[in-house]
């Protein structure tokens, strides 16, 4: 691809040499699991983010298994969280036992719409899990404030949201717990799985260290019937030397976003929608058309990556057809997910590339 959705190789470039000595210096040590590396990336993400404690795990779909079981919830229990969002926000709630209940989204951000949240408590319900989706954080403190009303826990999936800040608070700070996702294409990517619990909660984070090796505290006296869910050492190295450029490369997002929404603003499709309150990092520029099949087809003939962020809703998936939700409980949702299309916004793409973009995307609209 031409111009890719996302460039990793060119990020690497740009961070090939301490990229590389972390690793080497991984190697030397011969020390891969549960290791000093971790234990650092753990300080330096609670610092980040403004938390007390991080919990490092193998990925992001464990880091929510663990936080939801390390709340108790399991069968019998309701959950609500959002239809439009990768599949893992929804599946771990179906993990551990517990039912999913969606509530649709705002049709600016697409997150989830909290004048909607109250009315799907019940008296089932243990937690809610609001997704910042594509980097874009919703009010968690109107959330917190809906959860105490009714003595429910709230875990952020920050997955795509790293970096991200509502009012002066950084996504993961807010809920009794949230959890991210390092996976390679995240604002900060490993190089294979990766994911971190964080919370002000030292007791849950106990719980969570020690449900992710094996139900241990001490190695081979097992407490609870755990998990194996442990984040190496290399990709604890690499992750502590992309933490350092995290800021410059959301600002980058930022950058070329504000280019996108200038340009296009005249075009009679919608941009990504933002909440005044929130400083978005981008994770994906979402636009929504109701001519996306030409758009994809004009992105194929050049060359240049696009993808639709999310084909089906979750509600609509064949894994949750036994919840009973049809086409059309959740409108909102279905629409966007008609409409929505991620175009490349990352901070190598050149002003070139970006121009390029832009003007195939005119050029559809002018056709």
């Amino acid at each position: 691809m031409r111009i890719p959705l996302l460039d990793l190789k060119a990020q690497y470039l740009t961070i090939k040499e301490e990229i590389n000595q972390a690793i080497m210096n991984v190697l030397d040590s011969s020390v891969y699991i549960l290791g000093p590396q971790m234990k650092a990336l753990e300080k330096e993400i609670a610092a980040f983010c403004g938390t007390e404690e991080a919990v490092a795990v193998a990925n992001g779909t464990d880091a929510l298994v663990l936080t939801l079981k390390a709340f108790g919830i399991g069968p019998g229990d309701e959950v609500i969280t959002t239809p439009f969002t990768f599949f893992a926000s929804a599946e771990t709630i179906a993990m551990v036992g517990a039912t999913p209940v969606f509530v649709d989204i705002d049709p600016v951000t697409l997150n989830m719409d909290l004048d909607l949240l109250e009315k799907k408590i019940t008296s089932r319900t243990k937690a809610i899990i609001p997704v910042h989706i594509f980097g874009q954080m919703l009010d968690v403190e109107r959330v917190m404030e809906i959860a105490a009303r009714h003595d429910l826990k709230v875990i952020e999936d920050s997955a795509q949201a790293i970096g991200a800040e509502y009012r002066g608070k950084k996504a993961g700070s807010l809920g009794h717990a949230a959890t991210f996702s390092f996976f390679p294409t995240k604002n900060l990517g490993a190089y294979g799985d990766a994911g971190m619990i964080v919370t002000n909660d030292k007791h849950l984070a106990a719980e969570l260290r020690m449900l992710r090796f094996h139900g241990c505290q001490v190695k081979y006296y097992h407490d609870k019937v755990g998990y194996n869910s442990r984040l190496d050492e290399l990709q604890a190295a690499i992750l502590r030397v992309k933490l350092g450029y995290l800021n410059q490369w959301n600002e980058g997002r930022r950058a070329k976003a504000a280019v996108y929404d200038k340009e296009l603003a005249h075009l009679p499709l919608t941009l990504p929608g933002k909440d005044p309150a929130g400083i978005p990092i981008y994770h994906l520029y979402v636009l929504r058309s109701d001519r996306r099949e030409e758009l994809m087809e004009a992105f194929k003939q050049a060359d240049i990556a696009c993808a639709i962020y999310y084909p089906v809703p979750l509600h609509l998936q064949k894994a949750f057809h036994d919840l009973g939700y049809k086409e059309g409980s959740f409108p909102i949702t279905e629409k966007a997910c008609q409409q929505a299309l991620a175009i490349p916004c990352y901070p190598e793409l050149s002003r070139a590339e970006q121009e390029e973009i832009i003007r195939l995307i005119e050029g559809v609209y002018r056709g």
